[in-house]
């Protein structure tokens, strides 16, 4: 044996000798730092500490024995204050999660990450005390009060549950609410990444990244999330109240938010190392095709340990479409998609993207499965005066006093079916069907909770019967109140151990849900003994208990191994049209040539692209296009079967692309990809990978 392996290693470089050098270089597992994910980007800082995180294989070392990641976002408002429900640090089942995400710290004007004052008494974060209950009890070695105060005393107690501060939201992505509660419009995200001109603020974002190193470093937390709404060409997206600062800005987000989060991810490495703590990068990110159109191919998606999928959201009172917040699975009924004319569109292939399976499938495009969670919501979307539909489902609202921004919109439900309203600037509810899973839960069996007063309603408001429905083939339940024509979209114990095993079943990373204190449970001594649900934690253990005892997620990009050997060759899709231009989807595909190698007429360059565009690759200008290999054809009722598409690319005979020079291709598909992965190309019969994959 041993003489064998010698005479074979002779061999090897007697070759070495005898062939050619040519720039080219095979990936060896010691240049990989140890543990780092397979597709996590190396930021080129030397010794990450990422088996503080990370295990030999790449995969998340998990509190309380998960197998795959539980993330609940906690809530700053919900302080128990005055009229407003009681959800503190306290309440967190600490035993079921593997992850908290603090929501949420803001961009201030200066740039820098923010939660407020700490001498504010009235700061839920920083300031705030609860001596009216007992069992909430602040640590005064601490400096700071508040939310932060609780979280710190029991991270000691559950050192394992990682606890990460989520910036931005729908509210303070494009500015943030101060002390007196006034919405102060600083450009947030926005201006802090972006001038005017729709340059890169490379100044600002160093402000930012080097903030949030000191703010980590402050309050001992394990990592950032981004929860930027959103970084998209598409004009009029996000919060009305942003569009003056980002519409004049859409063409430069997607660029100028590579380097935020590559500025993070580099930032944040060098400190893991000085700290020899490794600190999280990870992003809230939209599910929606039409945002995603606007997001070129999601490049920020390297530097990140995960993304947290917002697969909800997917319909509601924006618009008249009666549908699910957050279905599993497209059913091929969708009105929305029906009223856009996508399943009769040849080219869309029959295709559904309001869906989770959809938006997961959009993000294996680029990430292995173990780094997407699936997002969750433990609240509702309705609408009132619902026509048409199988008990409401896909039925039509028209809304006709619309939030500020729209010229239409749907029929929100209010009152008793929306607990959790937002309001105008007015100060005027706006209708949105927007409940806790808790109340639903009590609408649902017919309930007058005791809650009700404080939110300026009682027993009389509590008409008709709510019965529950379920699809299927969507995995959605709703309730239908046939008397008020209400419509309510909801989340329950069958929908989310569906969801839980669909997890398991792709070897993605997990689950997010938004947020905690919309789950529930039942309270037999509450109501004068009549009992009624309240605040709990019954989908959380529902999963919990799913995630476990399970196989441990997915840590590979492909099967599919690449060449030994690869060239120093970049290619990146580029020349995105901004916003509704973009359709059919036609970027260039710009391929530089880094190499000492001729590549030479004939070659072919191959790569994946996710399912969640249809298999339809072509070209405008004539080049060599072709599918090798479908993942998917058709419509996706039931969900897509699988990942990738295998695309081609043909160098025509008649030209080359010699070292140094640049050449491109222009391509056209018709759903948004991520991505794409997997490039080889061949040469003169010999396939090589490209450097740095």
């Amino acid at each position: 044996m041993k003489r064998t392996a010698l005479f074979t290693l002779s061999l090897m470089l007697l070759l070495s000798l005898l062939t050619p050098f040519h720039n080219i270089s095979a990936e060896s597992p010691s240049k990989k730092q140890t543990c780092r994910p397979e597709g996590l980007w190396d930021s080129g800082v030397a010794n990450i500490p990422y088996c503080d995180v990370y295990d030999l294989e790449g995969r998340e070392k998990l509190a309380n024995d998960l197998d795959r990641r539980m993330i609940g976002y906690f809530t700053g408002w919900r302080t128990g204050k005055g009229n407003q429900d009681r959800y503190l640090v306290n309440d967190i089942p600490w035993k079921y999660l593997s992850h908290i995400n603090y929501a949420f710290a803001h961009i201030g004007e200066d740039h820098r990450v923010s939660i407020g004052s700490e001498t504010d008494a009235n700061n839920p974060s920083l300031g705030m005390t609860w001596p009216e209950y007992p069992d909430v009890k602040m640590d005064q070695t601490l400096p700071y009060k508040g939310h932060f105060n609780l979280l710190h005393q029991f991270k000691k107690k559950h050192p394992d549950v990682k606890v990460l501060a989520a910036v931005g939201g729908w509210a303070e992505t494009g500015g943030y609410v101060d002390k007196d509660g006034n919405r102060i419009p600083s450009g947030g995200f926005y201006s802090m990444t972006t001038n005017g001109d729709g340059s890169v603020n490379h100044k600002a974002i160093n402000t930012f990244a080097e903030s949030v190193v000191a703010f980590l470093r402050k309050y001992e937390l394990d990592g950032i999330d981004i929860d930027y709404e959103y970084p998209t060409t598409m004009q009029d997206a996000g919060n009305p109240l942003d569009w003056s600062i980002s519409n004049p800005r859409r063409k430069g987000l997607n660029q100028s938010f590579d380097v935020l989060m590559k500025t993070l991810r580099e930032k944040l490495d060098q400190a893991s190392v000085e700290d020899e703590q490794y600190y999280m990068l990870t992003i809230a990110a939209p599910s929606s095709a039409y945002l995603l159109r606007g997001m070129e191919t999601f490049k920020p998606l390297r530097y990140v340990d995960y993304v947290n999928i917002m697969s909800y959201d997917l319909h509601g009172a924006w618009n008249e479409f009666v549908g699910p917040n957050a279905s599993l699975y497209d059913n091929g009924e969708d009105a929305e998609l029906k009223q856009s004319n996508i399943y009769s569109t040849p080219e869309y292939e029959g295709i559904g993207y309001l869906n989770t399976d959809w938006a997961y499938h959009y993000f294996r495009g680029a990430m292995e499965a173990g780094r997407i969670n699936i997002g969750v919501p433990y609240y509702t979307r309705g609408w009132k005066n619902v026509s048409g539909g199988v008990n409401g489902l896909w039925g039509s609202a028209k809304g006709s006093n619309c939030p500020q921004g729209l010229t239409k919109c749907g029929d929100g439900a209010v009152g008793i079916d929306n607990i959790w309203h937002d309001q105008d600037e007015q100060g005027n509810e706006l209708g949105a069907g927007a409940n806790p899973m808790w109340h639903a839960k009590n609408l649902e069996k017919g309930i007058a909770g005791s809650y009700l007063e404080r939110y300026g309603l009682s027993k009389a408001d509590l008409k008709g019967a709510y019965t529950r429905y379920y699809d299927s083939a969507l995995a959605a339940p709703w309730l239908w109140n046939d008397e008020k024509k209400v419509f309510l979209s909801t989340e329950d114990e069958e929908s989310i151990e569906t969801k839980a095993d669909y997890v398991i079943e792709k070897g993605i990373g997990g689950v997010m849900f938004w947020d905690l204190s919309g789950d529930y449970d039942w309270y037999s001594d509450r109501n004068g003994n009549n009992g009624e649900y309240g605040i709990g934690r019954t989908l959380t253990r529902t999963l919990y208990h799913k995630f476990a005892d399970t196989t441990p997620y997915d840590n590979w990009l492909s099967t599919s191994p690449l060449p030994g050997e690869s060239l120093d060759i970049n290619i990146e899709f580029t020349d995105y049209p901004l916003g509704d231009q973009n359709y059919p989807i036609h970027p260039k595909m710009r391929l530089t040539n880094n190499s000492d190698v001729t590549i030479t007429g004939g070659s072919v360059i191959e790569f994946d692209v996710p399912t969640s565009t249809s298999p339809r690759f072509g070209s405008w200008s004539g080049d060599q296009v072709e599918v090798i290999s479908k993942g998917h054809t058709g419509p996706n009722i039931g969900g897509l079967t699988g990942d990738f598409h295998r695309i081609g690319v043909t160098l025509s005979n008649w030209k080359s692309i010699k070292p140094g020079e640049t050449e491109e291709f222009q391509l056209v598909y018709y759903l948004p990809i991520s991505g794409p992965s997997h490039f080889t190309i061949t040469i003169d019969g010999k396939k090589y990978s490209l450097k740095g994959q």
